[in-house]
């Protein structure tokens, strides 16, 4: 399993490539450890479900730790099954049945 590289910094020119062989981003944006400091307002979670296609998405830690610190920082989030990224709507936090990103 490859896992993609992460960085706090929003310029950073690989956030926007795509990786040819996992079809993801070569890095993804997360919030700093200062910022995740102050505490998460949503639970830790790190898999969801694509509501088209029904596949199960792991992700790493960090990733997993934005989203609990600010369920409205990423807009779009990837799906192993269809092997693209889709607005965060399009998904639930595995066994709930909340939309990831609300």
């Amino acid at each position: 399993m490859q896992f993609m590289a992460l960085t706090t910094d929003r310029n950073d020119e690989e956030l926007h490539q795509v990786d040819s062989l996992t079809k993801q981003n070569k890095k993804y944006l997360v919030l700093s450890e200062e910022e995740l400091s102050k505490g998460f307002v949503r639970p830790v979670r790190d898999s969801y479900v694509h509501n088209k296609c029904g596949a199960l998405t792991k992700m790493g830690e960090k990733l997993a730790e934005t989203y609990a610190r600010d369920p409205k920082f990423y807009g779009a989030t990837f799906c192993i099954g269809c092997q693209s990224h889709f607005p965060v709507s399009e998904f639930k936090w595995d066994g709930t049945d909340e939309e990831v990103g609300s």
